[in-house]
C-alpha cells in the first residue's frame, strides 16, 4: 500500500514540475492579470464546472470570498454550481446545457470575469456558459486540459495544462488556483498594496 501511495505522490510531484516548465505558466500569469484588473475595478468573478470542476469552482470562490493566507477584505466571486433549485429547475423545464449562461445573463455585467472549468474542455454548459459571457461583454477565462477543446475558441485566456489524464489534470487544477489567489491577496493586500 504505501509504495503505491509513494507511486502516487512522485507522479503528482513529477507533473507539477513538468507543467511549471512549460508555456502552461504564461497562461496562468495572463489569468492572474485579468482577475487583478476586473477586481481593481470593482468587478465580479462567476465561476462554474460539472462535477470535482463544480467542487473546484466552489474552492476557488470560497478562498477569494473568504481568504486564503492574508486577512482582508472580500472579494466578490460567485460559483454558479450551487444554487440548486435553480440548477433542478432550469434544467428539468428548460436544459442542462444552457444553466450557466442564463445565470449569467441574470447576473453578469460587462467587466466582470467568467471563468470556466472543464477537464475535456468540452462539456456543453461550460462552452455555452463561457460563449454567453463574452456576449455580455465579460471577460473569459478557461481551465481545461490538453488543447482546450471546444472550449478553447470562447476564452480570452485559455490555461489548458498539456497533460490527458483527468486525475493528473485535476491535480493541476487545483494548484493553479490556489497559486492565483495566493498571488492576487499579495498584489492586492500584501504589503505596499493601495487596495
Amino acid at each position: 500500500m504505501q509504495s503505491d501511495v509513494s507511486r502516487l505522490l512522485r507522479e503528482t510531484a513529477d507533473t507539477l514540475r513538468a507543467v511549471s516548465d512549460s508555456d502552461y505558466s504564461v497562461s496562468v500569469e495572463h489569468a492572474l492579470n485579468v482577475l487583478e484588473e476586473a477586481f481593481r475595478a470593482g468587478r465580479s468573478l462567476f465561476a462554474f464546472g460539472n462535477g470535482g470542476s463544480s467542487a473546484d469552482a466552489q474552492h476557488l470562490c470560497a478562498e477569494l470570498v473568504g481568504r486564503f493566507l492574508l486577512e482582508r477584505r472580500a472579494l466578490p466571486a460567485i460559483a454558479l454550481t450551487t444554487n440548486q433549485a435553480l440548477l433542478t429547475a432550469w434544467s428539468n423545464d428548460y436544459q442542462f446545457d444552457d444553466i450557466f449562461a442564463r445565470q449569467l445573463e441574470g447576473l453578469g455585467r460587462p467587466g466582470d470575469v467568467a471563468w470556466g472549468i472543464s477537464t475535456s474542455g468540452n462539456s456543453a454548459n461550460v462552452v455555452n456558459g463561457l460563449r454567453r459571457a463574452r456576449e455580455l461583454g465579460l471577460r473569459t477565462i478557461g481551465l481545461t486540459g490538453s488543447g482546450g477543446g471546444r472550449l478553447a475558441e470562447h476564452c480570452d485566456v485559455l490555461m489548458a495544462v498539456p497533460l490527458r489524464q483527468t486525475p493528473r489534470i485535476q491535480e493541476v487544477h487545483l494548484v493553479t488556483f490556489h497559486a492565483i489567489c495566493g498571488a492576487l491577496e499579495q498584489r492586492l493586500f500584501g504589503a505596499g498594496s493601495v487596495a
